[in-house]
């Protein structure tokens, strides 16, 4: 299993300097290689090999232009040739986007792997560097002097902090002890999450929070003259910013997804459109800050280190407007109806609590059955495929072209 520690890093001005050539290497590398590949697909209608690239650079270092590539380690440009050639087949296997350009104002990294660093006692030293790198190791429950990597990862962020990043391959974990309790989640905005057993953990809203902060530094910075040494303070104090928001999310997020996980065998989820939903102009921010895509990664990383049990519920599950008592289903439940009374048993719910608990039965069902049918809804085990039931739940939308359609 790859486990990866990120650290503070403090280079001395050496290192820096050192390190900003190979960022800078590294990006026209990307830069370049993207421009080659994307001139000979679109006029050649040709596909570009991890091979012809590497070719390809060595051809750039005997240049007299591009020379300057042969002063920082090689390894960190290989390494970028290979990360291109991934993300291109992930693009053309539907998995990804195309691939972007890179740029001097976002997050610059370098990948070291094994023959361009030295890892002694604790001490990492680094290709063309002579001192060892300074960095803080707050993992107290890993010994560093016996830390073994297979990758460095050296990293600037655009406020101007430094990280290095351990790649180490680790046994995987033991499952943890069965705690005998299933959990039904249902993600939103008002709430960041309601459980099934009627716990409602608050959005914190973390942007939302920092907004204001945050406008006033981006106007600041846009009353600086470009190329500034003042505009690029200005950008600095933006970037800070952005990174306050982010590090508090992903606490929150951790926090969360760990608590859930060691207190429950059995996690049900809803399978949220959030690529779709984000198109939404009035909810696009606040449903980008919530994470909730985020929140899914880390409780099926999380869910399979210690044995759980992660299932995902198909997008269309009427889990709001279906009684979680007599399994009534509604024909209609606007967006913003937060309670309703049941017209069969005549049971008050809560649209949230209710969704929760209809997400768990449909997760205890695949639990009990695999594959087995969960309430007329898809069902999705987090190490499947996806399981068909009897009967497919369309959308409402659909459904009503489809009838409109027949009677004409």
């Amino acid at each position: 299993m790859r486990t990866a520690y990120k650290c503070r890093a403090y280079p001395d001005s050496e290192q820096a300097a050192v390190f900003g050539r190979t960022f800078g290497c590294v990006r026209l590398v990307w830069n370049k290689t993207l421009a080659e590949r994307h001139r000979a697909y679109h006029e050649d209608g040709t596909r570009t090999s991890y091979k012809e690239t590497d070719a390809a650079l060595t051809a750039w270092k005997r240049t007299e232009e591009l020379a300057f590539l042969s002063e920082v380690s090689s390894v960190p440009l290989q390494q970028t040739l290979r990360h291109q050639h991934t993300a291109f087949a992930h693009f053309f296997a539907g998995r990804a986007k195309y691939p972007r350009f890179k740029n001097r104002g976002s997050r610059q990294s370098a990948h070291y792997t094994r023959s361009a660093f030295r890892m002694n006692n604790g001490e990492l030293r680094l290709a063309k560097t002579t001192a060892p790198l300074s960095f803080v190791w707050s993992f107290d429950g890993v010994e560093l002097a016996s830390l073994d990597p297979t990758m460095v990862v050296i990293s600037r962020d655009p406020d101007g902090r430094w990280y290095v990043t351990f790649a180490v391959d680790t046994e995987a974990p033991a499952a943890a002890e069965p705690v005998g309790h299933g959990i039904g989640i249902d993600l939103g905005l008002r709430d960041f999450a309601v459980t099934s057993d009627g716990d409602r953990i608050a959005n914190p809203r973390h942007l939302e929070r920092k907004a204001a902060n945050l406008a006033r530094y981006q106007r600041r910075m846009a009353r600086c003259e470009r190329g500034s040494m003042n505009r690029r303070k200005a950008k600095a104090k933006v970037a800070r910013a952005h990174r306050k928001v982010r590090n508090a999310r992903a606490d929150f997020l951790h926090r969360t997804s760990t608590n859930i996980v060691r207190n429950a065998d059995l996690i049900a989820i809803e399978d949220l459109a959030v690529a779709s939903m984000v198109r939404n102009r009035r909810l696009s921010r606040s449903i980008g800050d919530a994470g909730w895509g985020e929140f899914r990664r880390q409780l099926e990383y999380k869910a399979e280190r210690h044995g759980r049990w992660l299932v995902v519920i198909d997008r269309w599950y009427p889990s709001s407007k279906t009684c979680s008592h007599c399994g009534h289903l509604l024909a209609e439940l606007a967006l913003s109806t937060r309670r309703w009374t049941c017209p069969t048993c005549r049971t008050r719910h809560d649209r949230d609590l209710n969704a929760a608990k209809n997400i768990l039965a449909a997760g205890r069902a695949v639990a009990r059955e695999r594959p087995g049918d969960a309430c007329g809804a898809d069902v999705s085990h987090s190490e499947s495929s996806r399981v068909r039931s009897a009967t497919k739940q369309e959308h409402p939308r659909r459904e009503a072209r489809r009838t409109s359609g027949n009677r004409s």
